[in-house]
């Protein structure tokens, strides 16, 4: 990527359809070609879904990559990842093969309407913060002024989030 200056982005990979493995693998695979090198991957966490609750658990797992693109064409590539892997945005909350949300991009702050940065309820989210801690957990939330360890001890969430065997 001659001299194009590489920007920090945090990716939440989540899924609760299919074979949910396979599909953050999938994912992780198209990242790493279409959005640049990842750096770091969480371990694979399972939680009972938020939001809407009466449906399959989900596996997350959040990865940090190093992109040339800015946030809003990372934001255009994760919305092709998750078509081309079979995502359809029918219903809020709701079921899916795969999600891929923006959690940071540096430590930039972006409002516009299709795009916010740091994600708008990562604080708010056990199943965000705990695999988010585990690979940055010293990272200070740009508007928050906490580090992620810091937001994860003041979270309301009791979600349970259970960690799964390394990989």
């Amino acid at each position: 990527m001659n001299n194009q200056e590489l920007h920090t982005l945090v990716l939440l990979l989540g899924s609760n359809l299919g074979d949910r493995s396979s599909l953050l693998t999938q994912a992780t695979e198209k990242i790493n070609v279409q959005l640049g090198n990842i750096s770091k991957a969480s371990s694979l966490y399972e939680t009972k879904s938020w939001g809407l609750e009466e449906q399959p658990d989900f596996l997350n797992q959040v990865l940090i990559c190093h992109t040339a693109n800015n946030a809003a064409e990372a934001l255009h590539h994760c919305l092709s990842i998750e078509k081309e892997l079979g995502r359809d945005r029918k219903v809020k909350w709701g079921s899916r093969c795969i999600d891929i949300d923006i959690l940071y991009f540096d430590d930039a702050i972006v409002a516009t309407e299709r795009l916010k940065i740091p994600h708008p309820f990562l604080h708010q989210r056990r199943f965000t913060l705990v695999p988010l801690v585990e690979v940055m957990p010293d990272f200070v939330h740009p508007v928050l002024n906490f580090s992620n360890k810091e937001l994860l001890e003041r979270c309301e969430d009791e979600l349970e989030v259970l960690k799964l065997n390394s990989k």
